[in-house]
């Protein structure tokens, strides 16, 4: 696999972007870049904007207000051959072999039969579809179909990926997979947006998200720093003994050993760590600070906005 040419300029700037259709407004007021070399994750509810967007990048829709840059400018057919797209509803055509689909589809990116005969092979040796790449794609497995259509997405090693539930369909282990090929695909230089309704997925995979929420840009940033910063102060406590009091905390829940405490907002962790490592007759064994995931960040986010 190639390695693209260190770059210090963003893979997309989108700024202020705004689409409606007749009277509904699908896309109000969305922000956001992508740099090289990062998983991006575009979150939202159904119907926030997402899809949009995302044709608006790929200049499917032309939008009524606002800035795009693609891989340094205005998109061009050129740098449309530089894109891999994986759109949630599958573009294979049925009726051809597994094979003759892929290689087809690599010719029109720009790939040489013979380069794009080479690396379908390797995909279909590392996904498990050698044996299955002369049927027809009609006769595939929904999880079959969506490993080819991640294939004819990175076959031609494109430096800008935009993906849309990559994971639909598939086992834990194909997902496991899918995920570690996007990753290399990061490690190989590229910028890989990812629109996907599984949160421990971002977590997993992603740098840095925006959450579209009702056609705007509501959260933007790193997926750690946003975790952190919706923090409440909360902690989880396991040890041996009964829980002594601490001062304006809460128990929220137990769970045998497990102890989950909300502490007063102005009451620093370690306060209450030192409280329990003094206290007489009980046996310390564990002390966190609980980091909200993101799906509850989500639930909370979108409610409110």
């Amino acid at each position: 696999m190639s390695t693209l040419q260190p770059s210090t300029s963003t893979s997309v700037s989108v700024s202020h972007l705004a689409k409606s259709f007749g009277n509904t407004m699908a896309v109000h007021d969305v922000s956001f870049e992508v740099n090289p070399g990062e998983i991006f994750g575009l979150l939202g509810p159904n119907g926030a904007g997402k899809t949009t967007s995302i044709r608006m990048i790929l200049d499917i829709f032309k939008p009524d207000r606002g800035e795009i840059s693609v891989l340094g400018g205005k998109i061009t057919e050129a740098k449309k051959e530089m894109i891999g797209y994986l759109p949630e509803e599958r573009g294979l055509y049925k009726d051809m072999k597994v094979e003759d689909c892929v290689l087809y589809l690599a010719v029109l990116k720009g790939l040489s039969r013979k380069t794009a005969k080479e690396r379908a092979a390797a995909y279909f040796d590392q996904l498990d579809l050698t044996a299955h790449k002369s049927k027809k794609v009609n006769d595939l497995s929904k999880g079959m179909q969506q490993k080819v259509q991640v294939i004819t997405t990175l076959i031609h090693q494109p430096q800008l990926i935009i993906i849309d539930e990559p994971f639909s369909g598939l086992d834990p282990i194909n997902t496991r997979l899918i995920q570690d090929m996007l990753i290399r695909e990061r490690e190989r230089g590229a910028a890989v947006i990812m629109s996907t309704h599984q949160m421990y997925q971002v977590e997993e995979m992603c740098d840095r998200i925006v959450l579209i929420n009702k056609g705007d840009s509501v959260l933007y940033g790193r997926v750690d720093d946003i975790r952190r910063q919706y923090a409440d102060n909360t902690v989880r406590v396991t040890m041996r003994g009964d829980l002594p009091g601490i001062p304006g905390a809460i128990e929220t829940s137990r769970k045998g050993n497990s102890h989950t405490l909300r502490l007063p907002a102005d009451m620093p962790p370690q306060v209450a760590l030192r409280q329990l490592a003094d206290a007489p007759g009980i046996t310390l064994e564990s002390f966190e600070l609980v980091i909200p995931t993101m799906d509850d960040i989500f639930v909370k986010v979108v409610s409110v906005t």
